[in-house]
């Protein structure tokens, strides 16, 4: 009930007592009259003949004193004793006087004496159009996507009127558009919202703004008018517009509701991704100020919490409007409708009375442990009296009745796991059957002791480890951790690691682990050029009785260093020293090829890359190196003043960070053409020998590489078969035709492909960050035609 209910209720109240009164002490009381006359009327105004009206004598009126009584210094009526008219005697504004709505009515008290009268005077004021409607800002900005819809609706601002009646708003129109249209919804308290509807659909690009006015007319006479100037912007949005989980969200809630009670929440959905699917709340432009003072909206979680007192004789419902908005630019809304209906209350709650035997039970209780003893009580009788006890959903205990009405047993009913639940807040609630119930409620805080029912979990299994040769030995080089759900000595963690015979578990032996914290370090220093992979076993046991244990499996992956200088397999001389002769004919082109330096580093990836340069040369302007092959080639003919023979020193270097390098020397002699024909065939035997020679150096190499392969395969066989996990691993080695021999070793771990490369990589790979310089991942679109999985 508003404040204009109460305060009218508080005069008749003091009215009757006033009546009272008056009959107790022998006083005469006439019935009330009543006069209506219009605001704003002149000082001077008669309002009527109140002494002739009440049926008194004119000639008596002076000496019987005639007067009205004022309970205010601010008096807006004034009788004349001379001949009882009742006329204004102050201006009189009907908005500042009364409430917007309802009957506005002034009580007047008329006393008269010997013998003492009361009269009482009613005069209603009757509103007057003296108020243009008006609204809470002059300019209002929308801005509204492109792609909207036609028929899509916006909230405008309502205008406000002080006047009532046929004097208050009554239509809006909107100044001529092709493009929007306007539309009045009722929102139930006899008010009409205006919205903006798009008519036709709009294109930024063609007309990027808008602007029209909106124009509020009251339906006095004549009217009178209030302008709003709306600007829409027309913006390029995001594609989804949030949608409402509902159409209408209505909920009920106690009066006098405590500060923080959550009333429901609103969920809107955007089927976008990103910020332009991240949904705020935000509440609609023209809710009252009694709602923010009442509720509070939370922009993120949509929820709504009650901030305010909330009074059911103030409001019995209330209305608003919650604008769901994405964070797209330009960002998408939706308006939500909520309903909040506040039921009243009896006079008396019921009282839970609680008797513990125990807040801590073990978590392998069996059901039907009794864990205290609820009581009830009600002052109320009747059905105020009966109470119905409820307890909490989806937990582990129920309430049994005992023999004693109004007494209940808190038991358990089914099996606890304190590692699921260690505390629980039971929340009992009591509710009587008055109209409108009451209800009370009371949480019991149980607590689950523990018992070693959980074994030690690692995070991952198996776990992988990338180890860079040549580790300083006694080092830590990886950290495992387990956890366990237990408590205390149950969750008190030991490490060891399994050891025994057999090719990896050969490799344990080499390792070492604290049993405290699962720091491992390595008792020996490993080479990648030995050992590329192995895999160890680690058990975690608790300290409960009796223990539990688990295991993982540690992947190793030995990552290559550049510890190893390029070989020079060719030119090599009689005496093993990279050094070597070359015959031409000086009657060659420029591009001939002379020869072609070999060489080979037994590191992989950017470590095993090696690059050609020339570090001496006789004549620069004779010879090209090629960095890559590591061909010699000549860069033009040979003239008479060139030398006829020439040296050359060749610089092969790797691309480690620390670079690596060897050097040859290759000679070459200019022979004119007849000499080098005649000599053809002395040099075709040297070379042949020579050819053998850097033959059976390959031949080596290469066998060299492909036992290294046999035995990774082997390796990785006897680890996939002991552990099937989703891991594999193989070695590739090929040769190319640039000079250098190139080396491959690609494994999978999860879902991500690791491969360790020679000099030439492949196209789409990319380093991994913070890897090894020569790991790569493998883009899942290309892959070698010679990979096996």
């Amino acid at each position: 009930m508003g404040g204009g209910g109460q305060r009218r209720r508080w005069e008749y109240w003091w009215v009757a007592v006033r009546f009272s009164l008056l009959l107790c002490f022998g006083e005469q009381v006439s019935a009330q009259i009543r006069y209506s006359i219009p605001e704003e009327v002149k000082e001077g105004s008669v309002v009527g003949n109140v002494a002739k009206d009440l049926g008194l004598d004119v000639s008596t009126l002076v000496e019987r004193r005639f007067r009205i009584v004022s309970e205010s210094d601010e008096a807006l009526f004034q009788a004349n004793q001379n001949n009882g008219v009742l006329y204004v005697r102050k201006n009189i504004d009907r908005e500042e006087l009364c409430d917007v709505n309802g009957v506005c009515s002034i009580d007047l008290k008329v006393v008269v004496e010997n013998p003492l009268e009361v009269h009482y005077v009613g005069i209603e004021i009757t509103d007057v159009n003296d108020h243009s409607p008006s609204f809470a800002e002059k300019y209002l900005h929308l801005d509204i996507a492109e792609n909207t819809p036609p028929g899509t609706r916006f909230e405008l601002q309502t205008a406000r009127d002080a006047d009532v009646g046929l004097n208050s708003v009554c239509i809006y129109k909107l100044s001529s558009n092709a493009h929007f249209e306007l539309e009045l919804i009722d929102n139930g308290d006899e008010d009409k919202v205006p919205f903006l509807i798009i008519r036709k659909a709009i294109d930024r690009e063609q007309n990027a703004m808008y602007s029209f006015i909106l124009t509020a007319i009251d339906g006095g006479n004549p009217p009178r008018s209030g302008t709003l100037n709306v600007t829409v912007t027309i913006l390029d949005t995001n594609d989804n517009r949030p949608i409402c989980g509902k159409d209408l969200y209505t909920v009920t809630i106690q009066e006098n509701a405590p500060i923080g009670t959550p009333v429901l929440t609103i969920k809107a959905t955007d089927t976008d991704e990103g910020q332009n699917g991240e949904i705020e709340y935000a509440l609609g432009r023209n809710i009252k100020r009694k709602v923010h003072d009442t509720f509070h909206l939370n922009s993120l979680t949509g929820e709504i919490r009650v901030i305010g007192p909330v009074d059911f004789e103030e409001n019995e419902f209330y209305k608003l409007t919650v604008q769901a908005s994405d964070k797209g630019q330009p960002p998408l809304s939706v308006d939500c409708r909520v309903v909040i209906t506040i039921t009243d209350v009896n006079d008396n709650k019921p009282e839970i009375g609680v008797t513990s035997l125990s807040n801590m039970i073990s978590e392998d209780s069996k059901p039907g442990t009794v864990i205290s003893l609820i009581s009830l009580t009600d002052k109320d009788s009747g059905n105020n009296g009966k109470v119905l006890l409820k307890i909490s959903e989806n937990i582990p205990f129920e309430l049994k009745p005992s023999f004693k009405e109004n007494v209940y047993s808190f038991v358990t009913k089914g099996r606890l796991n304190r590692e699921l639940f260690s505390h629980y807040d039971v929340t009992i609630t009591a509710t009587d059957f008055g109209q409108p119930p009451l209800s009370t409620s009371k949480t019991l805080s149980v607590q689950i002791s523990d018992v070693n029912d959980n074994s030690p979990e690692f995070t991952q299994n198996p776990l992988e480890l990338y180890l860079v040769e040549n580790n300083a030995p006694g080092r830590a080089i990886f950290s495992v951790s387990a956890s366990d759900k237990d408590l205390n000595e149950n969750a008190a963690i030991s490490y060891h690691i399994v050891r025994g015979e057999g090719t990896q578990n050969d490799m344990a032996s080499f390792l070492n682990i604290n049993s405290e914290n699962g720091h491992i370090s390595a008792l020996k220093s490993f080479d990648f050029e030995i050992l590329k992979t192995f895999q160890f076993q680690v058990v975690a046991t608790d300290s409960g009785t009796p223990p539990l244990s688990s295991n993982v499996t540690v992947n190793v992956y030995i990552l290559d260093q550049n510890d190893n200088a390029p070989v020079i397999l060719y030119p090599v001389s009689a005496n093993g020293s990279a050094e070597g002769v070359e015959e031409i004919p000086r009657n060659v082109n420029a591009g001939h090829l002379v020869t072609k330096v070999r060489a080979y580093d037994a590191d992989i990836g950017y470590n095993g890359w090696l690059l050609f340069s020339l570090q001496e040369v006789t004549d620069h302007s004779l010879f090209a190196l090629d960095r890559y092959t590591g061909q010699i080639r000549t860069l033009r003919s040979f003239t008479e003043t060139d030398e006829a023979e020439h040296k050359l020193v060749i610089l092969v270097k790797d691309n480690g960070n620390v670079s690596l390098s060897a050097t040859a020397t290759v000679i070459i002699k200019v022979v004119e053409p007849k000499e080098a024909f005649a000599a053809s065939d002395v040099k075709s035997s040297v070379k042949d020998e020579e050819e053998n020679s850097v033959t059976f150096y390959l031949i080596i190499t290469l066998g060299s590489v492909s036992t290294l392969f046999l035995i990774s395969i082997v390796v990785l066989i006897v680890m996939q078969c002991s552990k099937p996990t989703d891991y594999s691993s193989k070695y590739l080695q090929d040769a190319n035709n640039d000079g250098t021999l190139c080396h491959s070793i690609q494994y999978k771990s999860g879902d991500k492909r690791y491969m360790l490369v020679g000099p030439r990589m492949s196209i789409g790979s990319t380093i991994v960050p913070g890897s090894n310089g020569n790991t790569l991942v493998l883009s899942e679109h290309r892959r070698a035609s010679g990979e096996m999985w």
